[in-house]
């Protein structure tokens, strides 16, 4: 009898582990990797980290035609992750069909190379420019017996909104990337400010080659901390993408590597965070439900009138990956409400209410002026899924009935309307009275 609570103990603390590890994804838990079968096992301390925090991985080589990633214009997996710098991929796995993939709110995790690649050219859609090909990321700092390619990046505290702790430097061997001007762009990790881009000396590379592109700046020079190493990019519709520089940094080799002050390196704690983002366990918000009603009172209108005090109410949650669940979410301090018509007439702030959590709720003042409006909620901001709802309503001119029966600001022309009605009154009598004594006048002079 004791062995056999011993052992439902055991059970239950297991379990009890099991659900604090695991974490879930919003979208979905199946994983697709594309993998060069001889370099699976290079990246086992990685694959048994996400199949710890609860997703299904199948593996398929590059040139591979099953399982196929979209079939019946329906993708078969929630997200796709793509290790392999093959030249040319399967007939299913081309730029076209990642990008139908983000249509679709599959999340893809796609690793670069300093060589041409079937997927490179698709970069530059999502505002990446890669340098030449061959062209990796050195630099000479801080001093180490690896080679120049292989670099270790510091990971500043609070770089980006993808990295919710503070993380060891990373090892990093792979291309950086000129970012663009894109506003769905999320930087993640950036190169050292000592580094750049270009041919190591064996390889014909000189440094004469790296003054020259100095001087002239431009496109010519790489270099600095305004490149890239690691970039997302969220579509509008909430699919997310990760381009990582090289795919070397999420191998059991760097993640075990010592650092040259003989430190852990942060390759497993950064992947895990970037994986969370990307496959959408952190910084996922939704709007459950919207509602809008008269100031003081609780059912919604059809219609409002002009110059209505309207209470405006959204209900905001945001995904737990630990419990898999939706819960109420008052972190956000910066939401908008704008009144629209064509234009906005009203944009005010959104605030959450103190002991309500997930409801943000505003109220204001019905333009005067009539016509069919907007409630529009639409945040976006970077790291963060977007939210967005639209709620159309009309606003009317009051009923014939509907006016106060006198207007305050109409007392001058009440008190014209009087004074002119009652001069016109004292007028007649006056007129009228003066006639009556002429005639009386009249008479008398005549019986005389």
């Amino acid at each position: 009898m004791f062995s056999s609570f011993r052992r439902l103990c055991l059970l239950a603390l297991s379990l009890t582990f099991v659900f604090l590890v695991e974490a879930k994804s919003s979208t979905g838990d199946s994983v697709l990797v594309v993998v060069d079968p001889k370099r699976q096992d290079s990246y086992s301390l990685f694959f048994d980290d996400l199949k710890d925090r609860g997703y299904d991985l199948t593996y398929r080589s590059p040139k591979a035609e099953t399982p196929l990633v979209i079939e019946d214009d329906v993708a078969n997996f929630a997200h796709v992750i793509v290790l392999s710098a093959a030249k040319n991929y399967g007939k299913d796995l081309t730029p076209q069909t990642v990008v139908e993939l983000l249509n679709q709110k599959t999340n893809v995790l796609v690793a670069l190379s300093p060589s041409q690649t079937a997927l490179t050219s698709l970069a530059s859609e999502f505002s990446l420019i890669l340098p030449p090909p061959g062209s990796p990321l050195i630099s000479y700092f801080p001093k180490r017996d690896e080679p120049p390619t292989l670099i270790p990046i510091s990971v500043p505290a609070k770089s980006s909104p993808v990295l919710s702790k503070p993380i060891a430097p990373v090892w990093f061997s792979g291309v950086p990337q000129s970012l663009g001007l894109n506003p769905f762009i999320v930087p993640i990790l950036k190169a050292p400010a000592e580094s750049f881009a270009g041919e190591l000396p064996s390889q014909g590379g000189s440094a004469e080659a790296l003054v020259e592109a100095t001087e002239k700046g431009g496109e010519g020079l790489w270099a600095g901390s305004s490149l890239g190493v690691v970039t997302g990019f969220q579509t509008a519709n909430g699919g997310r993408i990760t381009w990582l520089g090289g795919a070397d940094m999420l191998t059991d080799e760097l993640f075990q590597k010592q650092l040259p002050d003989g430190s852990k390196p942060g390759n497993a704690d950064f992947a895990r965070e970037v994986t969370a983002w990307t496959f959408q366990e952190s910084l996922v918000l939704r709007i459950d439900k919207v509602e809008h009603h008269l100031v003081n009172a609780t059912e919604p209108k059809e219609q409002y009138t002009i110059n209505d005090n309207i209470e405006f109410a959204a209900y905001i949650s945001k995904w737990n990956p630990k419990k898999g669940t939706w819960d109420p979410c008052a972190c956000r301090k910066d939401i908008q409400l704008e009144f629209t018509m064509l234009d906005p007439f009203i944009r005010t702030a959104l605030p959450p209410v103190p002991g309500q959590p997930g409801k943000y709720a505003t109220t204001f003042r019905a333009p005067d002026r009539h016509g069919v409006y907007k409630f529009i909620v639409d945040y976006k901001r970077k790291g963060w899924s977007f939210l967005k709802s639209s709620t159309t309503v009309p606003v009317v001119p009051p009923r014939h009935d509907g006016y106060p029966r006198f207007l305050s600001a109409a007392w001058p022309y009440y008190i014209g309307a009087i004074s002119t009605s009652v001069a016109f009154f004292l007028f007649s009598a006056i007129w009228l009275a003066g006639d009556a004594r002429e005639a009386k006048k009249s008479k008398g002079s005549k019986a005389e």
